[in-house]
């Protein structure tokens, strides 16, 4: 009965690595080579949500002893986040983040491009993204269009 309560009290640290730091790693690297955006958008908000955590924890490492449930409340919260099942990290994303990002302004350079050509822009690689807004720096986002006009045409022609 001692080893299963000594389990008990310490499963933040038996499960948290993995939860915490194993899964989100293997499945950010997965979602690297996948095609999907979505993906990208769930393990990057996680990562940034589990920053936001660790420096709260750094801040106030003097406080947090004296809550002896907080490594618990972390340990949920980030399986919440984690866990396919919830996909926590994307929901917050979606409903609370987004908005506030949207309304930074130009982040990343991406709000100077018109929609058809954002959607453009989201369908290449990185490679060839960069490569595009090189291209409409140097050239305008008229020569942008007057290019994907000609490769539209060449697609129903073949």
């Amino acid at each position: 009965m001692g080893v299963l309560a000594s389990m008990a009290r310490n499963l933040d640290t038996i499960i948290g690595p993995g939860v915490m730091l194993l899964f989100p790693l293997y499945s950010s690297m997965r979602a690297i080579e996948s095609p999907s955006t979505l993906d990208d958008q769930q393990w990057l908000t996680y990562w940034v949500l589990y920053s936001f955590i660790t420096l709260f924890e750094l801040s106030f490492y003097k406080i947090l002893p004296w809550f002896p449930i907080w490594p618990y409340m972390k340990l949920v919260f980030c399986m919440w986040l984690v866990l396919p099942m919830f996909n926590g990290a994307s929901f917050l994303y979606e409903n609370y983040v987004r908005q506030y990002v949207k309304n930074i302004g130009n982040y990343g350079g991406f709000n100077k491009y018109q929609e058809e050509q954002k959607k453009v822009l989201q369908m290449i690689s990185l490679d060839a993204r960069k490569a595009v807004e090189r291209y409409i720096d140097r050239f305008g986002p008229d020569a942008f269009e007057r290019v994907i006009k000609v490769a539209e045409k060449e697609a129903r022609k073949h």
